[in-house]
C-alpha cells in the first residue's frame, strides 16, 4: 500500500486540540464517584513508596513458544525478533494481550476514554475484553486505560510550548479509575514544542507505580517549531532510547516488573533510525500502528511501518468512528485482525 494513500490521524487532530483547550476540566463524573475519598487517596498516593514484590521466575520455554505463536506463521525471519532480551519476572507480554481504551477524561473528542461516562466506558471496555478472549481463548486479556497525560494544545500556553500538562489530581483520577477496573494504566505524552527529556521526568511519581506504563506520540513531537496539528511530527531512535533507559532505571531502583513502552507510528518519518532502538529486560517495547481508515489502508500501514521494521512487540489501533467513515464502513474485528496480520498484535488500542 502506497504511503500517499494512507489516511492519517493528523488531518483531524487540530480541531480536537482546540476543542480540548476549551473543554471543562471538571472530570465531573469521576469526581462525583470519588468525592468523599479523593483527597485522602491522592495524599496516600503521594506519600506511598512502592513495596517490592517477588515475582516467580520467567518461564523461558513458555515465553519462546508464545513469541513463536505471535509470529503467526511468518517465514521472512523477521518475527519473532532475534536477539531480544528475556524480560524480568512479572512481565505482562506475551503472556497476556493488552486491550486499552484511549483518550482523556476531560475531553469527549479525544477518544472513547473520555467520550462517555466512566461507568459506561468501563462496561464497554469489559465487552471488548470478552470479545478478544473469545477470538483468542488461549491468550488472557489485560484491560488497560491509555490516558493522554501531556496533551499537545492548540494554544501556546504560559511557556509557549503548545502543551497542556494534566495536573496530578486529574492523573490521580485515572489511577483510581484503572484500579477500580483492575486495569493497568498508560500515561501518554505529546510533547508539542517541548521535548521528551523535559516532559518524562515530570511524571516520575507515576512511573514508580508498578501498574503504570508509558506511551509517547511522535505525531506531536514538533522538533522544527511547527505548531502541533499542522504537520506530522517525529522522534528518532535516540529519543526512544532515552525513554527506555529512563524507565529501566526506575524499574531497577524500585524493584518493579517490566514497563510496557508504546510508540505510536503510521508514517516512515515519524520514527527515524528504528534499527538503533535498544531493548532492555526492564522494558517491553511495542510499536503501535496508529493510522486510521478502511481495512485495506490499515493493512498497508501495518505492513509498511510495523511488520517491515521489527523491534519487539506490535500494537494495533482501532477507531470507533474514523475507521468506518469511508467504504466499506467497517471497523476490523478481533477475528479479522488475528486472521489477517503477521505478527499478531499483542497490544490493542481503541479510540
Amino acid at each position: 500500500m502506497k504511503v500517499k494513500n494512507i489516511i492519517f490521524s493528523a488531518v483531524f487532530m487540530l480541531p480536537l486540540l482546540i476543542a480540548f483547550s476549551n473543554c471543562s476540566h471538571s472530570d465531573s463524573a469521576v469526581n462525583k464517584a470519588n468525592k468523599g475519598t479523593a483527597k485522602k487517596v491522592a495524599a496516600a498516593a503521594k506519600d506511598t513508596v512502592p513495596v517490592p514484590v517477588t515475582y516467580p521466575p520467567l518461564d523461558k520455554h513458555l515465553y519462546d513458544s508464545l513469541m513463536k505463536k505471535l509470529a503467526n506463521g511468518d517465514t521472512s525471519g523477521k518475527w519473532p525478533v532475534k536477539n531480544a532480551p528475556y524480560p524480568l519476572p512479572g512481565a505482562i507480554l506475551p503472556f497476556k494481550r493488552v486491550v486499552a481504551f484511549y483518550g482523556n477524561l476531560s475531553a469527549k473528542k479525544m477518544g472513547i476514554l473520555g467520550e462517555i461516562p466512566p461507568n459506561e466506558m468501563l462496561a464497554k471496555l469489559h465487552g471488548e475484553v470478552k470479545h478478544w478472549e473469545k477470538a483468542d481463548p488461549q491468550t488472557p486479556v489485560q484491560p488497560a486505560l491509555h490516558y493522554i497525560a501531556v496533551v499537545a494544545a492548540g494554544f501556546p500556553g504560559k511557556d509557549n510550548m503548545y502543551i497542556n500538562r494534566m495536573p496530578n489530581k486529574k492523573i490521580d483520577s485515572a489511577v483510581r479509575l484503572a484500579a477500580r477496573a483492575h486495569a493497568i494504566l498508560f500515561l501518554d505524552i505529546q510533547v508539542a514544542l517541548s521535548n521528551i527529556h523535559a516532559e518524562l521526568p515530570r511524571l516520575e511519581k507515576y512511573w514508580e507505580m508498578p501498574n503504570v506504563h508509558c506511551g509517547i506520540d511522535p505525531e506531536f513531537s514538533m522538533k522544527d517549531g511547527t505548531h502541533p496539528g499542522k504537520k506530522i511530527g517525529t522522534y528518532d531512535a535516540a529519543d526512544v532510547n532515552y525513554v527506555s533507559s529512563y524507565l529501566a532505571n526506575v524499574v531497577r531502583k524500585y524493584h518493579l516488573p517490566p514497563k510496557i513502552f508504546i510508540v505510536h507510528r503510521f508514517t516512515r518519518k515519524m520514527l527515524t533510525n528504528y534499527q538503533n532502538i535498544k531493548l532492555h529486560p526492564e522494558i517491553q517495547f511495542v510499536m503501535d500502528m496508529d493510522g486510521f481508515g478502511p481495512p485495506d489502508l490499515k493493512t498497508g500501514t501495518y505492513h509498511d511501518y510495523i511488520y517491515h521494521d521489527p523491534v519487539q512487540f506490535t500494537g494495533f489501533k482501532l477507531f470507533y468512528k474514523n475507521d468506518s467513515w469511508l467504504p466499506p464502513h467497517h471497523m476490523l474485528t478481533p477475528e479479522e485482525i488475528l486472521k489477517k496480520y503477521k505478527p499478531h498484535p499483542i497490544y490493542i488500542q481503541y479510540q
